[in-house]
């Protein structure tokens, strides 16, 4: 019981993501369920070249487990990096619902599966992604703003700093979630423009909180000795 308790106190800033999920996902689908009309439609004219490709499923579905892997990773080697991981996401997350309840929007980009002419495994899980998520609140794409964020604290990061592969392959990761929003017309090219300029503003704000909050630390510790 003690290495339980031990284990949970090492590990206590887990639980800033830990309870902030729980707010995230039942106001989240509390606008799934109430944006139902009279929302705006989110469209540009580059969406029609972009052709709809069901295989893209695969990078889309991995995103789930690519954002909780880089989370634990976090939480478990730097906890400082962690902490402003979860400043980044959670801000940009909470903006994401705000904006979507003060103004509701949405994309009709989906196409109709069963006029494709095709049947396959891919399509069955783009139609259960068709049953489970709706097409509204999509501004910005959360599937590109938090990969973007993601991959670029773990390719930041201190601890994989030697790892060429592991960031390679998450940078290449982060490109095919971003888009797969698109050509699986779950997003519109809009929606990852508007991920791009919230991790664009985001993001140096918060690293640029956290080098100043060292630099403070560490003249303090000096001053110290």
């Amino acid at each position: 019981m003690s290495a339980v308790i031990d284990f949970i106190k090492k590990y206590k800033h887990a639980f800033v993501i830990l309870i902030y999920l729980p707010v995230y996902l039942l106001w989240f689908f509390w606008l799934e369920a109430h944006v139902t009309a009279d929302y705006h439609i989110i469209e540009s004219s580059l969406d029609a070249y972009i052709p709809f490709c069901e295989y893209f499923i695969v990078p889309y579905l991995l995103w789930f487990p690519f954002i909780v892997a880089a989370v634990m990773f976090f939480i478990f080697k730097d906890k400082q990096e962690y902490y402003r991981l979860c400043g980044i996401l959670i801000t940009g997350m909470t903006f994401f619902l705000i904006l979507s309840t003060l103004w509701p929007n949405g994309v009709a980009l989906r196409p109709d599966l069963s006029t494709l002419g095709r049947d396959n495994f891919f399509l069955d899980l783009v139609a259960g992604l068709h049953k489970a998520d709706t097409s509204t609140n999509v501004f910005p794409s959360l599937h590109a703003y938090n990969s973007l964020v993601v991959c670029f604290a773990l390719c930041t990061s201190a601890h994989l700093k030697k790892h060429t592969v592991i960031k390679a392959g998450t940078v290449i990761l982060t490109v095919l979630i971003c888009l797969s929003t698109v050509y699986l017309k779950q997003h519109s090219v809009l929606d990852i423009i508007g991920a791009l300029v919230l991790f664009a503003v985001l993001t140096p704000v918060f690293y640029g909180i956290f080098a100043y909050r060292r630099r403070r630390n560490s003249v303090a510790e000096s001053g110290t000795e």
